[in-house]
């Protein structure tokens, strides 16, 4: 059985720039991308988060570590481009993960109003 490096990509919208609200969109976000992927924590090799720039209550990482376990996944908060007329209060994250599934077998999360980022791949 082959095991591949693969990346998991998924996206969210926040309500408000909050900390509950930056939690509540990580925790949303990471479990279905956990669930629809079939990732075991052990199987993430580390998590980049980037937000838009107006997002600046927390670290959306805290949270993944906090509330999901995520104690020993290497993590990185980053800024998104700014780029005009782009989706406000959006929350990204790519895993990159260990497996043995295909490319084409990885699902992209994309939810709430981030599912206009990637409309094909939106649930």
């Amino acid at each position: 059985m082959d095991i591949y490096t693969r990346g998991v990509r998924g996206a969210i919208t926040l309500n408000k720039d909050t900390k509950d609200d930056i939690k509540i969109a990580v925790v949303e976000l990471l479990e279905k991308m956990l669930k629809e992927n079939e990732i075991k924590k052990e199987d993430i090799a580390f998590a980049i988060f980037t937000t838009t720039q107006d997002i600046k209550a927390d670290f959306p990482a805290k949270h993944a570590r906090i509330e999901l376990g995520f104690e020993s996944i290497p993590m990185m908060c980053y800024n998104e481009a700014q780029v005009k007329d782009s989706l406000e209060l959006c929350l990204r994250v790519l895993l990159t993960i260990n497996t043995t599934k295909k490319q084409n077998e990885i699902k992209h999360i994309y939810l709430k109003g981030a599912s206009i980022l990637r409309e094909d791949l939106s649930r």
